[in-house]
């Protein structure tokens, strides 16, 4: 036998914790509201049945005001699942049963999981769990997904409703409203497949008075609000209520305020709070973290001691990963030179694909693996929905979505992540500002070139912390101005190609939670380092093979890198720039960490990407070929701003369905970093001048 079990929720309850640890599935579970937007499912066997466990998006309610809403909506009401498990926060009980008895008005076979009763434990908060479930007419269970405990009992409840009737006490509203959604459910009733929906539709008819895009259809494929007998039962009750105030406005107020009344009823009787200052330590770090005075300067310390420890974190093990896989590249070549395999066979296989992928694994790898697992911790932490609430008034000012700090954030990691987080954003329009600005702020790939440049040329001779300190404190400041940049490009884009205002959303604060420090770096060194250096290798292996033919293939005896650096020569000095270094970025678009590698290999003339350990010996080469300050500026700024990766733009065009989006996201940031090191370049050199 088998049976579908759809688990439903608020976000940050451990929905997804409990489907994980039920099926065996290790999903990523995110500390922020809206992180899962599409369902996921997964089997798991108890008493001899086959449970199907599908894991809908966290939502708040289901009007479908956003997408996580229709999706859990429609599965719910659509999809027919032999039950329902709503998981619910035992520390804010009230809040999340809202949903709770919305999920009620379409179906009796629920299930209540009151989840982190471990939290509510510490917190001294006392739930009755039998009288909440004599109140609501349905099973409820108490469970600690994180600890395992309890989540037998959700197969034993689901059981029981097998096994002994269960009568669910249905949310009433006012008398004459009731009276007005019991003559609807009749009359629809009639006409639906599935009877049970029918309360639901005809509350949903008489709020939207009609208007009902998303309604289930008859047999014969007619639209519910479009039956005549439908129609004209929902005039005639329009016309008895109106005349005593009710219209579609009142009655969702109505409905609302009902569930809200009805939530707080329930705790009044089955929560008892023995610490009347359980959330006291949440509340003092909550001003801490989001307060005018002490928010953003927290915010740049932590971004801060995020590079710190990822910028030195990551050398010592990227040099040995680099030595061992260039080890490996001599044994090739040894290899192929004793099999008597041909140069022109081998010489572009390991000089030019083995080694461009060599470097990018040993340059990537390292810091991905450092800062994800950082990143994470922050995430399970709770930190994240801070950091967007702070720039949430900043994103407002900009007419975008305050949602866009979470997945600027992401973007740090990598900017495709970025992109593919966008879709926690309601509205179109906004989810398009942030797909288009996510490469604003440098993914960690243009870290390692954005450092050398800062050390070399900023940071000066200093030994000991300070040299440290000093490039991560101004890395620190290049991911401050890419957050400004974003800003600027997303008021652009919001009063220009994007205009409209900003929507309202809601970012619930969830409770600071302990990181569970093993899990979260397993899943985030698996589920995102691995997954984004895989696709950057996939794109990075065709960049080596052509870099090297434009290296190694002459005319005149000149390498056709070298004429193509020659010919943007002109136009990258206007830039502060120069031709190598433009057609390094060029070149270096499948993955941005093999940018300064082709840079040395052009200015050294070599045929294959060269690697300077020594950044004194480096320095002395780039000064030789022209660099100055200015240079260096100008670099770290079209760093910042030049466009995203081949992985970040396929990821945008399967994100948007658009190619026109994709050039869009490649020529702004382009344009606003040509813009910025144009003027920085003409401004230095005057003031050179003058002085």
């Amino acid at each position: 036998m088998e049976r579908t079990i759809a688990l439903a929720g608020n976000p940050n309850v451990g929905k997804s914790t409990v489907f994980n640890a039920l099926t065996g599935m290790k999903q990523h579970t995110g500390n922020w509201p809206g992180k899962t937007v599409a369902t996921a499912s997964g089997t798991c066997m108890w008493d001899g049945c086959l449970y199907r466990l599908v894991d809908l998006p966290g939502c708040y309610s289901l009007l479908a005001h956003s997408e996580e809403e229709e999706v859990a909506r429609d599965f719910i009401c659509f999809s027919h699942p032999d039950a329902v498990v709503a998981v619910c926060d035992a520390t804010c009980l009230e809040r999340n049963l809202n949903l709770v008895l919305q999920i009620l008005e379409i179906t009796d076979r629920v299930v209540l999981c009151v989840n982190l009763q471990d939290e509510a434990e510490k917190k001294r908060i006392r739930i009755h769990l039998s009288l909440l479930s004599e109140r609501l007419g349905i099973p409820v269970v108490g469970t600690s997904a994180r600890d395992g405990k309890g989540l037998a009992d959700i197969f034993h409840a689901l059981s029981d409703l097998e096994r002994q009737p269960y009568f669910r006490q249905i949310t009433r509203y006012p008398d004459i409203l009731e009276s007005a959604i019991q003559e609807m459910e009749k009359t629809a009733a009639d006409f639906l497949p599935d009877p049970s929906i029918a309360r639901w539709c005809a509350v949903r008819l008489l709020e939207s008075d009609g208007d009902f895009p998303d309604a289930p259809k008859d047999e014969k494929g007619t639209p519910l609000p479009e039956i005549p007998q439908i129609r004209r039962k929902l005039s005639a009750l329009s016309v008895s209520l109106s005349p005593q105030g009710w219209n579609a406005e009142k009655i969702r107020d109505c409905i609302a305020e009902t569930f809200i009344k009805r939530a707080e009823t329930l705790c009044r009787e089955c929560v008892r709070f023995e610490d009347p200052q359980y959330a006291k330590k949440d509340r003092k770090l909550d001003f801490l973290f989001t307060s005018k005075a002490t928010g953003f300067p927290i915010m740049l310390l932590f971004l801060f001691l995020l590079f710190w420890i990822t910028v030195n974190g990551a050398n010592l093990p990227s040099s040995l990963l680099s030595d061992v896989l260039f080890s490996v590249e001599d044994w090739l070549y040894d290899t192929a030179r004793s099999l008597g395999i041909p140069e022109t066979v081998y010489a572009p296989l390991i000089f030019g694909i083995y080694r461009v992928l060599a470097w990018v694994i040993s340059v990537m790898l390292p810091p991905m693996a450092i800062f994800f697992p950082l990143f994470t911790l922050l995430e399970d932490f709770g930190y994240l929905p801070r950091v967007a609430f702070n720039l949430d008034r900043c994103f407002q000012k900009c007419h975008a979505c305050g949602k866009q700090a979470l997945t600027m954030c992401m973007g740090l990691g990598c900017n495709a992540v970025g992109v593919t987080g966008c879709r926690i954003i309601d509205s179109p329009r906004e989810r398009m500002i942030a797909v288009l600005t996510n490469s604003l702020v440098p993914c960690n790939g243009r870290f390692p070139m954005i450092l050398a440049v800062i050390t070399m040329f900023l940071a000066g001779n200093t030994e000991g912390f300070a040299a440290s300190f000093l490039p991560a404190f101004f890395l620190s400041l290049v991911i401050v101005l890419g957050i400004v940049m974003t800003l600027l490009a997303s008021r652009f884009l919001s009063g220009t190609l994007l205009k409209g205002m900003p929507s309202s959303f809601t970012l619930e604060l969830p409770p600071f939670r302990r990181p569970q420090f093993g899990k979260v770096i397993v899943r985030s060194v698996l589920d995102r380092t691995v997954f984004v250096l895989g696709r950057a290798v996939i794109t990075a292996a065709p960049a080596g093979l052509l870099i090297w033919i434009m290296a190694n293939v002459t005319v005149g005896d000149v390498p056709i890198l070298t004429y193509c650096a020659d010919f943007l020569d002109p136009f990258a000095r206007m830039l502060g720039l120069d031709g190598v270094i433009l057609m390094s970025f060029i070149l270096g678009m499948p993955a941005n960490e093999i940018v300064l590698p082709i840079m040395l290999m052009t200015y050294l003339s070599q045929g294959t990407l060269t690697e300077l350990a020594d950044l004194q010996v480096m320095k002395s080469l780039l000064v030789e070929n022209g660099w100055t300050w200015i240079t260096a500026v100008c670099v770290i700024l079209f760093s910042l701003m030049h466009w995203p990766c081949t992985t970040t733009c396929l990821t945008i065009r399967k994100e948007t369905k658009s190619t026109k989006w994709m050039f869009l996201s490649i020529l702004l940031p382009a344009a606003m970093g040509m813009v910025s090191c144009f003027v920085f370049a003409t401004a230095a050199r005057f003031f050179s001048g003058m002085s």
